[in-house]
């Protein structure tokens, strides 16, 4: 570190999280360049190739500000989970910390973040009949029967699961079938209260962890999510998605973005509908999103209307372990 940086005596990862659109990326690059270090993606799309624009991963500028990790490294027909980024994670971050005393981790992904911070539960295998049952019964009905069993079996799960997901809907299925209760209530033994991560009982990690979050006004936030749409289009995503669709029935795929572009192919809405149904769909990721971080008291919440001098500021001091009077999400 240089001589101008924060002194800091233990090995630190720093999260920065918020939902979709609300002005992650930037305060990131800011302040891995203020610690002069890295950034671990955080995001469970963003680890795939080929869809840079849906995604809204990191560009080649952004990439050539600050070293980043886990970005577009997967092909789309890996299946990669919340299990495998935890261990890729860590693995990155003991080789990390040899050089740094900071490391940043950014993304959206509530899942991914809590598996780093708190690990995963050890669950019950699924018997080989109830997997295929539940397997065939959404390869028959569709995600939509997928979607209304989830909601009807674990209505706190619902709540912040990727809805467009099947991997992890099914999973949901399966486990609630296996035990009788809800999946979410499975969860809750190692982190809470339907994914509110708890002190007591997360997994002792070698390193501190230093939460902050970023936020805007409800309004705010949603048109900045439609603009942000809007860019996408202007830079090609509708290319991007004709490129990877007859990938479509991909798990890497079945997200925001290229699901709604993928009925447009399919002539069930013209091009504005589609577009108004990815705006639409993404408001509605960002407010599971903020469901999820809202349960997680560790988080320091930032006004992201704050110049980004102004947060980087604030993270310092988190970081010395001052007690602030952060904004309220």
């Amino acid at each position: 570190m240089t001589n101008n940086q924060l002194q800091i005596s233990n090995k630190v990862l720093l999260l920065i999280l918020g939902p979709t659109g609300v002005g992650k990326t930037e305060l990131s690059l800011r302040v891995a360049e203020r610690y002069g270090c890295p950034i671990i993606n955080c995001d469970s799309r963003q680890v795939y190739r080929d869809i840079p624009i849906g995604t809204a991963a990191p560009t080649a500028e952004e990439q050539a500000r600050v070293k980043h990790y886990l970005v577009g490294t997967k092909d789309l027909e890996e299946n990669y989970s919340a299990g495998q980024f935890e261990r890729d994670a860590l693995a990155l971050l003991e080789r990390l910390f040899e050089t740094h005393e900071v490391v940043v981790m950014t993304g959206g992904s509530m899942l991914y973040a809590d598996a780093v911070c708190n690990g995963l539960d050890d669950l019950p295998n699924v018997p080989p009949e109830i997997r295929k049952a539940v397997n065939e019964a959404y390869h028959t009905q569709g995600l939509a029967w997928l979607q209304s069993e989830v909601e009807r079996l674990d209505p706190d799960y619902w709540e912040k699961v990727d809805r467009c997901n099947p991997a992890r809907l099914i999973h949901c299925v399966e486990l609630c079938r296996t035990t009788g209760v809800p999946y979410s209530s499975l969860l809750s033994r190692k982190s809470g209260n339907a994914g509110e991560p708890s002190a007591t009982s997360r997994q002792t990690r070698p390193f501190r962890i230093v939460k902050v979050a970023l936020n805007r006004e409800r309004e705010e936030l949603y048109e900045r999510i439609n603009r942000r749409v809007e860019q996408m289009i202007r830079d090609g995503l509708v290319d991007e998605a004709r490129a990877v669709y007859p990938k479509r029935h991909l798990n890497s795929l079945q997200t925001v973005g290229f699901k709604e572009l993928f009925g447009y192919f399919d002539g069930e809405y013209d091009l504005d509908r589609a577009i108004e149904l990815i705006q639409q769909n993404t408001r509605h990721y960002a407010k599971r999103q903020l469901t999820w971080f809202r349960r997680d008291k560790d988080i320091y919440w930032l006004d992201a209307n704050n110049d980004n001098e102004k947060n980087i500021t604030l993270i310092d001091a988190i970081l010395r372990g001052d007690r602030l009077q952060t904004s309220d999400c």
